[in-house]
């Protein structure tokens, strides 16, 4: 079996829940209202699954699917200022082909980095519920098990960055900007970063230049620690 079929096989099942009411409604509702300027679009109004490289060494983690983003396109941060800003930053890092996410089959491919999020539909204002958390940790935790060569991980967000601290069975730091944790000696590192929302790039809370630093360390992390990975692969095989 190809290494990226278990990660499709998985999308599918993320695909197909209903598990949480209320996201439901909320995210099908968004599909037949719609907004405006894509009335004549069909809206994905479903679970977003991840999206990315199956061999990542980095793993980006966000919040929740954007109403008229993921939750219109079915790809994680795609059709949005929060994938504009992004995607351009990783375009700029050399891990995306393109600086642009408009479409699922847009043919954009990521080198060396996978995006997921703890919540798979959007929720009201933003704001899942921590029984939702709870209810969409499954996905998340089945999704980053298939994710084996990754060697760090960037939380765009609170959210993302104490649902990775919960999956690892560790108390989260008080989460800031730029923030490291490593949670277990055996646990990939885990930097923080304000979330890529209009709210924080557009009033500055979140510049440019401030993104592609905080993306770069991580990349670093990822880098340095797969190299740590093979010296002590390497030492075990010669005992």
């Amino acid at each position: 079996m190809k290494r990226a079929d278990p990660l499709r096989v998985l999308a599918g099942e993320i695909v197909a829940c209903r598990a949480c009411p209320r996201l439901v409604a909320h995210r099908e509702s968004i599909g037949l209202l719609k907004r405006r300027a894509y009335r004549d679009e069909d809206y994905w109004a479903k679970p977003v699954p991840g999206f990315g490289d199956p061999r990542a060494r980095l793993v980006l983690v966000g919040l929740a699917p954007g109403a008229h983003g993921a939750n219109r396109t079915g790809r994680m941060f795609t059709g949005d200022r929060s994938g504009e800003f992004l995607y351009a930053a990783l375009h700029r890092a050399g891990l995306a082909s393109s600086a642009e996410s408009v479409s699922r089959d847009d043919g954009l491919t990521l080198e060396g980095v996978f995006i997921t999020a703890p919540v798979r539909c959007v929720p009201p204002d933003n704001l899942p519920t921590p029984s939702e958390i709870a209810a969409c940790s499954r996905w998340f935790d089945a999704e980053l098990a298939l994710l084996s060569e990754a060697r760090a991980f960037l939380a765009l967000g609170a959210i993302a960055w104490n649902a990775l601290h919960a999956r690892l069975g560790a108390k989260a730091p008080r989460f800031a900007h730029s923030a490291e944790s490593r949670p277990r000696q055996d646990s990939p590192p885990i930097v923080a970063s304000y979330h890529v929302s209009q709210q924080n790039t557009q009033t500055g809370r979140l510049t440019t230049s401030m993104f592609d630093a905080v993306l770069g360390k991580a990349w670093s992390l990822a880098a340095s620690d797969s190299k740590r990975s093979r010296k002590t692969a390497s030492a075990e095989r010669t005992r």
